[in-house]
């Protein structure tokens, strides 16, 4: 995504101390990676177009500003916060050593997006750290479930809101797992979610908003989900996810990670950013299992969850069997 006029000038004078600046402008503009610069004080000096592409923010929204102020608030998968005393940026400055690591961005939707990250220290010709430079690149399952969206939009199996596989796709899905479990004993995880307090959000801000927020929801999802999982809006603010794991404390991995992304996404507003939490109840799916029978035990999951204070993960019941 490219608005407005892109940004060049602060590059220029902080790649003088380099040589040659308009060539290296225009060498890391033409990369398919994910480039910026910063300089001692983390102030984004250039910021590519596969930048832009990967995060909705263009140029001009984010050279000048420091890349800590609101833009990527890179986070890791527990949903912590990493621009104060975690930054690898920061870091690689200090010690001048290169690192790799994966975390979460803040696309400009809102949705948080794991990538892989580098981080090398940039030096003027006396061998001074002057600054960094990181590149980055979409470490999601997001390509692999467009793909098969794609596939499926001509079988009407797609939720146009969200753009992920609908209700109608979960039933056929879920069925043709559970024969698969009965057959084979191929094992899986069955988890209801919703958005706490989705009503104030409609009745605070109104059904755009509202449905800003599911989109937002429903993304980061999607992204942070292995190829071979599934998650599908069941309707209104709630989504089911079928997950290819064959125990509870397994699948309470998957969903703590899912659930702290989630809160750690916003939606900007004027008015301030919406923040939101999800709910979960996940069960592993039984042989003699029917479709109904194995939603109706994650429902049930999921709205003790409710009753326990919202924003947890409920994998069993105190009086459930075992």
């Amino acid at each position: 995504m490219t608005t407005g006029t892109r940004e060049r000038a602060p590059f220029s004078a902080f790649a003088t101390a380099l040589g040659e600046p308009g060539f290296y402008r225009d060498v890391l503009d033409g990369l398919s990676e994910a480039v910026y610069l910063v300089d001692r004080r983390r102030t984004i000096q250039f910021w590519n177009r596969a930048c832009e592409d990967l995060t909705g923010y263009s140029a001009a929204e984010v050279v000048g500003h420091r890349c800590f102020e609101d833009i990527l608030r890179h986070v890791d998968e527990h949903g912590k916060p990493l621009c104060v005393g975690l930054c690898p940026l920061s870091h690689t400055m200090r010690d001048g050593t290169p690192r790799r690591t994966r975390v979460w961005l803040h696309h400009k939707r809102g949705h948080r997006v794991p990538v892989q990250v580098g981080v090398n220290p940039v030096r003027d010709r006396e061998g001074r750290v002057i600054g960094a430079i990181e590149t980055f690149r979409d470490d999601s399952s997001l390509a692999a479930t467009q793909e098969r969206v794609e596939a499926l939009e001509q079988l009407a199996m797609v939720d146009p809101l969200t753009e992920i596989p609908n209700r109608r796709f979960l039933g056929h899905t879920l069925s043709g797992r559970l024969a698969e479990l009965c057959r084979h004993g191929a094992p899986f995880i069955v988890a209801f979610a919703d958005i706490d307090h989705f009503k104030q959000i409609n009745d605070t801000h109104g059904h755009e908003t509202g449905d800003a927020v599911l989109r937002m929801v429903a993304t980061t999802l999607a992204a942070n989900l292995r190829a071979a999982d599934t998650v599908t809006r069941f309707g209104g603010d709630e989504f089911v996810l079928l997950l290819h794991y064959g125990q509870a404390e397994a699948s309470d991995m998957v969903c703590e990670r899912l659930r702290a992304l989630v809160a750690a996404s916003s939606l900007g507003r004027p008015d301030g950013p919406v923040t939101v939490t999800m709910s979960f109840g996940a069960t592993p799916a039984r042989a003699g299992d029917s479709v109904s029978s194995v939603l109706t035990r994650a429902d049930t999951l999921l709205y003790a969850s409710k009753r326990a204070g919202r924003n947890r993960i409920t994998t069993a019941l105190p009086d459930a069997a075992a």
